[in-house]
């Protein structure tokens, strides 16, 4: 009897590697999910006016926090992606989300005239154990 074991190695490694790609989907979820917590909730720095209102306001963020919400738009804007590489039989999975909001580099690294309104390592920080106990999960049963 014979046994095509190099077939076999070679479906679990295609078995495996499907596993990952849909892990690292996963794990983009959970950053998603991570940034729609840390991009909520109150602030502490000024209130202000909603722009083109006229009694609606909000409470900015203070520096070193998170930015507030005042319309809503960066905080919907997240979208997850899983990037795969394969490269000499090794697969990498790079889990992410971004964001095409023009005003989200400056608010995460600040300017001239504001202090940085860091979001991107607390989103990390927040979906860290979910993506740890995602790709820690046995991969064949």
């Amino acid at each position: 009897m014979e046994i095509d074991l190099k077939g076999k190695i070679n479906d679990l490694y295609n078995q495996v590697t499907q596993e990952a790609k849909s892990r690292g989907y996963r794990a983009a979820n959970a950053l998603r999910s991570a940034s729609l917590e840390v991009l909520r909730g109150q602030r502490s720095g000024k209130i202000y006016r909603k722009p083109f209102t006229k009694k609606a306001t909000y409470q900015a963020s203070a520096p070193g926090e998170p930015p507030a919400v005042r319309s809503g738009t960066l905080r919907r804007s997240w979208q997850p992606r899983a990037q795969s590489e394969k490269e000499n039989g090794v697969v990498t999975v790079h889990p992410a989300i971004w964001t095409d909001v023009k005003y989200a580099p400056i608010l995460q690294e600040g300017s001239p005239q504001m202090a940085p309104r860091p979001f991107e390592e607390p989103i990390i920080e927040k979906a860290k154990p979910e993506i740890e106990a995602i790709f820690g999960q046995p991969y064949l049963s």
